[in-house]
């Protein structure tokens, strides 16, 4: 069964804490159906849960993309890491069941909240708009996410208890359908952005419409529909809301950076840095993972130039297997960036370099190349070369994990690319032809009838 009863909870206890009268106690799920989203003032504390559901799959989103590839071996004690770092993955692990769990968070209360606005009266028309296409990005998000992480998955639509305790996995195919009109319905009615907005309006926080057309660019990239990722990625730099920070280190260090176009933020109360997918426990604090030889060595060369800053070396550090690399996105003694980055402005670079290279525009103001070296000029790196398409898509590639590195996107590359079988046999003799999907979590199967003999393959 996919955990709803749990989290409505949770968000009932949250919402209803601003309230002055005192309730009586209900059922969790007529906590949430009859009480949250019953009238104007519920609307911006349904919203935020939206997000709040959106944050808590942003760790294990990065682990997916990251800690699944190349990027990671593991240094402590942590079974779940230990698996991800030696590639022996299993459906008990708990780094899926966590993801899994979120990405049906973000899509009930997304669904909830499309269900129960719409005939709330005394919320302008205006209002309403930009939720319910928020809600939309929100679902298509995790919706995308999911079918790239685990492949078949369930097409939750309602929030209905009863029809989502027994709904089978769809095609992985018709969830990026799905996702497709969610982000093209977002992309019509989020709100516009005006290049020299305020930072307040676009530092990341929620969806607009160049959020939109942000993920419309990758999602055509994933499809190989190299024309539509050109042009999404196109407006979104061409709209000259967001900026590449001069300095690549501020990527590192600071948070809500002005190239940032969605990002999960935490505070004091809710720092992750404490929890067991906490990024800057696993790997500053347990030093849990470290970066492998690899990707330390491709961050290290000179085309990489300043984003070498992504890694830092510590000498006292060096025991045992620890190689004295840390990771540094994610907080360390020295910088308080325990944000999570979704989407940003240098990815959209990347994405069109990509789409054009793939149609064979190299050279020239418009060409793949004269996007790499936007941000070769930012990181302070040589400029690139290429003779010919596949010199210039080898050198996207590298630019990708120079850039990228550490912000969940490694494994999906090398899956949509076809070398994740290349590249992981040599990272790694434990590697499995079937780990191009994670597992669907051993629990969801004990729950849910409809996923009784579904699990994906070698798992």
């Amino acid at each position: 069964m996919i955990r709803f009863i749990r989290y409505t909870a949770i968000l009932a206890t949250a919402w209803l804490a601003s309230c002055t009268a005192v309730l009586e106690p209900k059922p969790v799920d007529l906590l949430v159906d009859n009480l949250v989203l019953n009238e104007p003032n519920d609307v911006e504390p349904a919203r935020i849960g939206a997000y709040s559901a959106l944050r808590g799959m942003a760790a294990t989103n990065m682990m997916a993309g990251d800690f699944t590839a190349d990027y990671i071996r593991h240094n402590g004690t942590f079974n779940d890491y230990r698996e991800l770092g030696t590639k022996q993955i299993t459906s008990s692990n708990g780094a899926p069941a966590s993801l899994w769990s979120n990405l049906y968070r973000t899509i009930y209360v997304a669904n909830f909240v499309l269900e129960r606005l719409p005939p709330i009266s005394g919320v302008s028309a205006a209002t309403k708009k930009q939720v319910l296409a928020e809600m939309r990005f929100l679902r298509g998000y995790a919706n995308f996410i999911g079918a790239n992480t685990f492949g078949d998955i369930p097409k939750v639509t309602t929030t209905d208890q009863g029809t989502n305790r027994n709904i089978p996995r769809t095609a992985k195919a018709d969830i990026l359908a799905s996702v497709l009109e969610d982000f093209r319905a977002a992309e019509t009615d989020l709100a516009t952005i005006e290049a020299g907005s305020t930072a307040q309006v676009v530092n990341g926080t929620y969806a607009n419409k160049i959020t939109a057309q942000a993920m419309l660019a990758r999602y055509y990239l994933y499809q190989k529909n190299w024309a539509q990722a050109e042009v999404y990625a196109t407006r979104v730099i061409d709209a000259k809301v967001y900026s590449l920070e001069t300095n690549f280190e501020d990527i590192v260090s600071k948070d809500f950076t002005k190239e940032s176009i969605l990002e999960v933020g935490y505070g004091l109360s809710d720092d992750p840095g404490t929890s067991n997918f906490g990024l800057t426990n696993l790997f500053v604090g347990r030093r849990e993972v470290i970066p492998s030889d690899q990707v330390v060595v491709s961050l290290l060369s000179t085309e990489s130039g300043t984003r070498r800053a992504t890694v830092a070396f510590n000498s006292q550090n060096l025991q045992g297997d620890d190689n004295g690399w840390t990771v540094q996105k994610y907080g360390t003694a020295d910088n308080d960036n325990n944000n999570i980055v979704l989407i940003r402005l240098a990815e959209m670079y990347l994405i069109r370099a990509e789409a054009r290279a793939q149609q064979n525009k190299l050279t020239g103001t418009a060409g793949a190349i004269a996007d790499l070296n936007v941000l070769r000029a930012r990181a302070k790196a040589p400029n690139v070369s290429a003779a010919n398409q596949a010199e210039a898509i080898s050198a996207i590639e590298r630019e990708r994990v120079y850039e990228l590195a550490f912000e969940g996107h490694r494994w999906f590359d090398l899956i949509r690319t076809g070398r994740l079988q290349a590249v992981m046999t040599a990272f790694s003799p434990n590697w499995k032809a079937t780990y191009d999907r994670w597992p669907i979590p051993n629990g969801e199967v004990q729950r849910n009838p409809a996923l009784k003999d579904a699990q994906n393959p070698g798992y």
